[in-house]
C-alpha cells in the first residue's frame, strides 16, 4: 500500500525539478484560484452548487457536493504542492475537473470562440492535462513521497 500511495516515480534530478515546478504551480493555481474562493463564498454557494447527475454522486445535497469539491481543491492541491500522496491527490483533483468539464459544463463548447462566451470546457481540461501527467509519472525526487519511499531506483511494473 505504501508503494501505491507514495511511489515518487523518477528520481532523476532534472526531471524531478520539472515535476516540482509542475506540481507547485498547478497546485497553487487550483488552491488560490478555486479552493480558497470556495471557502470564502461557501454560504453563498451552498444552496445552488452543482450536483453530478450520476449514481452515487446524484444522492448528495448541493452543500455536500460543495464540501467535497472544496476539499478536493484545498486538501488535494496542498498535497500536490508538498508532494504527499501525490498520485491519489492528482486523481481526486482530476476527477473534480472531469465532473466540472463534462457535468457542470456539459452543454458548453470546448473552446472560447467568441468574446461574449465565458464558460467553456477549456479551463478544467487545461487543469486535467498536467494532473494526468502527474498521475502517470509521480511526484519526482523532490517531494515528501520520495522521502517516505526510500527506494534506490524506480519500481518497475
Amino acid at each position: 500500500m505504501k508503494k501505491f500511495f507514495f511511489d515518487c516515480g523518477t528520481r532523476d534530478s532534472t526531471a524531478s525539478l520539472g515535476f516540482l515546478a509542475l506540481r507547485v504551480l498547478v497546485g497553487l493555481m487550483i488552491l488560490v484560484g478555486h479552493g480558497i474562493p470556495k471557502i470564502q463564498n461557501f454560504a453563498l454557494r451552498k444552496e445552488f452548487f452543482y450536483v453530478p447527475d450520476f449514481f452515487p454522486l446524484s444522492r448528495m445535497s448541493p452543500s455536500v457536493s460543495l464540501m467535497m469539491c472544496t476539499g478536493a481543491e484545498v486538501v488535494g492541491a496542498a498535497f500536490l504542492i508538498i508532494g504527499f500522496a501525490t498520485r491519489p491527490a492528482a486523481f481526486v483533483l482530476g476527477l473534480s475537473m472531469v465532473v466540472a468539464s463534462f457535468g457542470l459544463l456539459g452543454a458548453t463548447p470546448w473552446f472560447l470562440n467568441s468574446p461574449t462566451l465565458v464558460e467553456t470546457k477549456e479551463l478544467p481540461l487545461m487543469y486535467l492535462i498536467p494532473l494526468i501527467s502527474i498521475i502517470l509519472a509521480g511526484a519526482g525526487g523532490y517531494s515528501l513521497d520520495a522521502a517516505l519511499c526510500k527506494e534506490g531506483k524506480r519500481r518497475r511494473w
